[in-house]
């Protein structure tokens, strides 16, 4: 993928023709009222997205905070915000895209092409000076068929045999959580053996967009996450990991996600926690 395939920006989409269905991802952890901030603006015609209920199935100790939901249950909520075959979509939020971008990882693992995130979201749209709209918006049904495992995946066994073969997995939470100082939600700090601490804040310019292409890929070559290696992403719950994802494409490098993430791994005594900075 290219930046262009990951994102677009609030100039051309205000400029662009043609239905698009806008799906406005407010979340944030530990704050639930991202419906009612949805309700008091939003862009033009978009549909509120609840992450916890639609962009996840229910959490549980043994696949983490936020599994992935199933193709059928994925499938009926994107016919509910409206899309049919064919259609164009665009997710954003009011958090540099950190939410927005589990729908876009979500619907283009499920099979759909043409998904973007509006780069620099709700911050850029108003900067650029795109209206804004109140209320509700419940769009008319679509159509759209979903597949599932058009993008890649890992398992904990796998994510965690990375780095032992060459590989590379990059933890995308903060830096003080990867070196185990804090843990904020999850049942242990620390981090996977083997792990870069690579924090998803670092991909963004200071307004929210994300980074020239060429500024991520100095980054994340720093660490061997280049073309053609082999790399793998993981945050608290598999939501912030998307953006990393989504950073990665834009750098022109393919990485697998595991959904599970820290919080799977965490709630399994069994499983090791590393503490400290990052090995390299």
């Amino acid at each position: 993928m290219s930046r262009d395939d990951v994102l677009v920006d609030a100039a051309g989409l205000l400029a662009g023709t043609g239905r698009v269905v806008l799906l406005d991802v407010r979340w944030a952890l530990g704050d639930d009222r991202g419906r009612e901030r949805y309700r008091e603006g939003h862009l033009p015609g978009a549909v509120f997205v609840d992450l916890d209920a639609e962009l996840a199935d229910p959490p549980s100790p043994g696949a983490g905070r936020h599994p992935l939901p199933s193709v059928q249950r994925l499938q009926s909520a994107a016919r509910r915000w409206g899309i049919g075959a064919g259609n164009r979509v665009v997710a954003y939020d009011d958090s540099r895209g950190l939410a927005a971008a589990r729908a876009w990882w979500l619907l283009r693992w499920a099979g759909l092409a043409d998904v973007r995130l509006l780069d620099g979201g709700l911050a850029a749209w108003r900067a650029a000076g795109g209206p804004l709209e109140t209320g509700d918006v419940v769009p008319e049904p679509g159509d759209v068929t979903l597949t599932g495992g058009r993008l890649p995946t890992l398992t904990a066994d796998e994510a965690a045999a990375l780095p032992g073969s060459g590989g590379v997995l990059l933890d995308a939470r903060a830096a003080e959580r990867f070196r185990g100082e804090v843990e904020p939600v999850d049942a242990r700090a620390g981090h996977v053996a083997g792990a870069r601490s690579m924090p998803t804040t670092g991909n963004l310019m200071p307004d929210g967009t994300f980074a020239p292409a060429a500024v991520l890929a100095g980054r994340f070559a720093a660490v061997g996450a280049v073309p053609g290696a082999t790399v793998g992403v993981y945050c608290g719950s598999g939501v912030t990991a998307a953006h990393e994802v989504a950073a990665l494409a834009v750098a022109g490098v393919e990485a697998a996600l595991w959904p599970g993430s820290w919080s799977q791994w965490a709630a399994d005594p069994e499983r090791p926690a590393a503490v400290g900075p990052d090995p390299g």
